[in-house]
């Protein structure tokens, strides 16, 4: 894997390249102001990736109303949709099915999705989900 890392005010950019698929990363952030700004960047996305907290319950019902919120964005409507159950290594993570029904993936319709348990600071199961991600987009 190859990274290039741009810093901008607010939000890193970064170039990847993984299994002979070039992604631009726009990190954009959770903060709920800026927010607002996230749909600027939704032109010609064809993947997203969606990180969330797997031990933050309190916050679990705001990550899926953010989602939904942007996957009705119609930059976003072809966009395939990886979601990042990260933190698995804490004692009170939700699991992938836990946060599959939390999110409401299962009622997502007319869209590829899935979700990838990890553990960032470990690695843990993130190539498999851009596995996933390059697979998924290498059919469009």
């Amino acid at each position: 894997m190859k990274i290039n890392l741009s810093l901008h005010a607010g939000f890193n950019v970064e170039t990847v390249e993984y299994k002979n698929i070039c992604f631009t990363v726009w990190d954009v952030g959770g903060q709920d102001k800026i927010r607002p700004l996230w749909r600027h960047y939704f032109q010609n996305t064809q993947g997203l990736i969606f990180v969330i907290d797997s031990n933050d319950r309190e916050r679990i019902g705001e990550a899926q109303r953010e989602l939904e919120h942007m996957l009705k964005e119609d930059e976003l409507r072809d966009a395939v949709l990886l979601v990042f159950a990260n933190k698995q290594d804490l004692p009170n993570a939700m699991n992938a099915a836990e946060l599959t029904d939390k999110l409401g993936l299962n009622q997502l319709r007319n869209r590829h999705w899935y979700i990838q348990s990890t553990c960032a600071t470990q690695g843990h199961g993130l190539y498999e989900g851009l596995d996933w991600l390059s697979n998924e987009l290498a059919k469009k």
